[in-house]
């Protein structure tokens, strides 16, 4: 993980402005990789990456898409320059990762808050991560990460239109893939 060291001048601004995304930058990271590992490593390259070229940063814009922009570089020129595989096939590999990344039930929960927070929360992520990467990418930045749809375009590098269609088709793959999910769990009748 990322040990940071507070700092005086160009370092403290960095902080200030950059470091608050680390956690959101995080969890993209690993909905991206889909491994733990590879979504430390891609953040700590990230944030060396931003760091060293803060001072390109434009005050007055939006310093989270700039931080995704390199994320979604960095993750990227990993899997071309590495030519390691983001696990598409490997369904064992993904649930571990994604049993991993989501946190168990709290020590007072209810029986129904612990039915979200493990069964439905695992089966989302799940159906998030088996996703093709550019709807992924829209929905997570969009939907999870709270990001504008004009930030996300930024991120992409594609036209809003874009970014809408690609998030309106992920939406639809997720909404198919949990509706399997709820007729095969009985929560839903076979007509519906």
């Amino acid at each position: 993980m990322i040990v940071w060291r507070p700092g005086t001048g160009r370092s403290r601004e960095f902080e200030e402005t950059a470091l608050v995304h680390l956690d959101a930058l995080y969890r993209s990271a690993l909905r991206f990789t889909r491994n733990r590992a590879e979504a430390e490593d891609v953040l700590q390259e990230t944030f060396l990456k931003a760091f060293r070229s803060f001072h390109r940063f434009n005050p007055g814009t939006s310093c989270r898409a700039w931080l995704f922009t390199i994320l979604r570089n960095t993750f990227l020129n990993r899997v071309r320059d590495a030519r390691w595989e983001v696990l598409e096939k490997d369904a064992d590999a993904w649930e571990g990762a994604a049993e991993s990344a989501t946190a168990g039930p709290s020590a007072g929960a209810n029986p129904e808050e612990e039915f979200f927070q493990t069964v439905l929360h695992g089966d989302v992520d799940r159906a998030l991560k088996a996703l093709p990467l550019v709807f992924r990418e829209a929905v997570v930045l969009v939907d999870l990460e709270g990001l504008s749809y004009k930030e996300v375009a930024q991120v992409l590098g594609c036209p809003i239109g874009t970014v809408m269609s690609r998030l309106a088709r992920g939406r639809g793959l997720l909404r198919r893939a949990l509706r399997e999910f709820a007729r095969e769990h009985g929560y839903i009748k076979e007509s519906e």
